[in-house]
């Protein structure tokens, strides 16, 4: 008995292109599609952790600046009103220092920023959690321990 095409015979079956398997057209093998599947699913991975590291970072800013923007608004208040602080965050607005008190970028059930006024507001405090561990200047949301922490705090600077 002669075989015919002993070549096309003795190919392994796996073979990208085995027209055995295709019907003459070139295909790749389930282990190829595999590899590349495995090779994407890692570089989405590492993409989703780094976006997600860039939001919190770009949150903590943002918190940063607010924090920036209440001290600023509390120094003008103080010196439009008699040398006090405001004794609450409505005499932010109510006064004009500012147009709203400000939200967390994380929205609703993240720490809200804190102002504490203090001694006859003749002091006030106010503080903000950070997300990334560390990146804050304050350990307490009391504006006590200024050192890395978890919450950035800015106080009265008279």
């Amino acid at each position: 008995m002669k075989i015919k095409n002993i070549n096309k015979l003795l190919k392994f079956p796996f073979i990208k292109g085995d027209v055995r398997r295709t019907g003459g057209l070139k295909a790749y093998t389930l282990f190829e599609l595999l590899v590349v599947i495995s090779i994407i699913g890692i570089l989405v991975s590492v993409a989703s952790i780094s976006y997600g590291a860039a939001q919190k970072k770009a949150r903590d800013s943002r918190r940063v600046e607010d924090m920036n923007g209440i001290q600023k608004a509390a120094e003008m208040y103080y010196s439009q009103n008699s040398y006090l602080y405001p004794a609450n965050t409505g005499l932010f607005t109510s006064s004009g220092v500012m147009q709203q008190w400000p939200v967390d970028p994380k929205g609703v059930g993240w720490t809200a920023y804190i102002y504490t006024p203090g001694g006859g507001n003749t002091t006030y405090c106010a503080c903000a959690a950070v997300e990334n561990s560390g990146s804050g200047n304050a350990t307490k949301n009391d504006c006590s321990v200024f050192a890395a922490g978890n919450f950035y705090c800015v106080k009265n600077q008279q």
